[in-house]
């Protein structure tokens, strides 16, 4: 399978699922596009940013545009209000996997690629209190009390994992890394299915990092922000996403639109860093390809 900007794919049947994970920017979208185009398919999304029905230009979500070229699923689906877990988008994306066109799945979300191939613990729902105690704790004070198994198995820079293992401590009173030792068997083998992970030099990426955000503010990312300020909550996820902290803080007055723009771009290198340790970690076996440049 020959795609332009990635060479030649390995070879896959018609019906059979397709993977795409990488970190950001790294031009996943197009590939996932290209081959829903050329071969058949729905694109289906597995970031958890892009799920929020608020963004559009800020995740750098499909245009308009491209959602009419290809059938594209799971974008914006969600309101920019709720709660979305990696559970949640295990139960939206399974009814993909059981007929009709092909799923090509394309995200930057390790973890949801993960609960489909891998499987996904049955843990009980966090109690909105613990969830609510959760917020009100910095990274430092809920690391303390995670255990050390866990610990062990999760980043813990990212504050969105560490306390959903603190909550799940909190709340059943087993680490998370114990619930995740009884996972049920996987919605979608890899076996199943063609998984690539898109593998970029740094250098390559950062530059694309840093003209996207220019791009972003020329398409209407600053308005985007705008019309969400009075519901800005940074404790709620949809207001997570990279882009929208820094924009805030520009439009209200607490930064220039340089200081933003040097600020996300800062933030979203350091995000696809951690985004390329962990696809090594946990994708070695994935098929790796490269864009060319």
């Amino acid at each position: 399978m020959k795609v332009p900007g990635f060479g030649v794919l390995p070879d896959v049947a018609p019906d059979m699922p397709i993977l795409i994970a990488g970190p950001t920017a790294s031009g996943k979208s197009d590939l996932a596009l290209h081959i829903a185009e050329t071969q058949g398919g729905v694109v289906v999304n597995a970031d958890a940013s892009q799920v929020f029905d608020c963004w559009r230009v800020v995740t750098a979500r499909p245009s308009q545009e491209d959602e009419a070229r290809a059938p594209h699923a799971l974008y914006g689906h969600i309101p920019w209000n709720a709660d979305y877990s990696a559970g949640h988008w295990l139960r939206d994306v399974t009814p993909f996997l059981e007929g009709g066109a092909r799923p090509i799945i394309t995200g930057g979300t390790g973890l949801y690629f993960m609960t489909l191939t891998v499987g996904m613990a049955q843990i009980p729902p966090v109690p909105p209190e613990v969830r609510t105690e959760g917020d009100g704790l910095s990274l430092e004070a809920l690391l303390e009390t995670v255990d050390t198994r866990t610990r062990a198995g999760i980043d813990c820079n990212n504050r969105a994992r560490v306390q959903r293992a603190w909550e799940v401590q909190r709340a059943t009173g087993r680490g998370l890394a114990d619930w995740q030792a009884d996972t049920p068997p996987p919605v979608l083998p890899i076996t199943s299915c063609l998984p690539l992970v898109v593998q970029t030099e740094t250098g390559w990426l950062n530059a694309r990092i840093a003209r996207r955000f220019d791009k972003m503010v020329d398409m209407g990312a600053l308005d985007e922000v705008a019309a969400m300020l009075p519901y800005f909550d940074p404790a709620r996820p949809a207001f997570r996403a990279i882009g929208v902290p820094e924009l805030v803080a520009h439009l209200t007055g607490e930064a220039t639109l340089d200081e933003a723009r040097s600020r996300a771009s800062i933030a979203t290198r350091q995000f696809a860093k951690r985004q390329r340790t962990w696809f090594r970690s946990k994708m070695r076996h994935w098929h790796g390809i490269s864009p060319i440049h």
